[in-house]
């Protein structure tokens, strides 16, 4: 019996990001990640230039992500992305917490791995205000 569970991606885990999670379980023969849907995790969203870091803030408005059942076996895989390894303190951090979903009109709240990052990591960094990592990154990248 597979082991699921969720996962909040914001930035490059996002789909047609560089690191879309669905390219990451199938070049490692897992599972597809299911997409569950829509997001928010409330917090501040950065500019680490080709990623985004997110530090939780219950004040901060919310940043926007999508929400994935996948199978427990893409969780080192994800950890090796974000850089995660136990007992060094990294850029990113793993940790499970309540994300709110948005399913059929419906809001409601699912246990989620989520990767933020230290508020120290962030000094100097430029704030992505709408706290949406894909719709700022085109922005950016959109010439006038």
């Amino acid at each position: 019996m597979e082991r699921m569970q969720h996962v909040f991606v914001y930035g490059t885990l996002r789909a047609g990001e560089s690191n879309d999670i669905r390219l990451a379980a199938e070049r490692n023969g897992i599972a597809a990640p299911t997409l569950i849907g829509s997001g928010h995790i409330n917090g501040r969203l950065y500019d680490f230039d080709a990623y985004p870091g997110l530090v939780l803030d219950c004040a901060a408005g919310p940043v926007h992500g999508d929400i994935y059942r996948i199978d427990e076996t893409l969780v080192p895989v994800l950890d090796e992305i974000e850089e995660i390894v136990p007992g060094v303190i990294g850029l990113y951090r793993s940790e499970r917490l309540q994300v709110t979903v948005h399913v059929d009109g419906r809001a409601q709240d699912i246990d989620c791995l989520v990767y933020p990052v230290g508020e120290e990591a962030v000094e100097g960094l430029p704030r992505i205000d709408n706290g949406d990592w894909v719709m700022y990154r085109r922005s950016r990248r959109a010439r006038p």
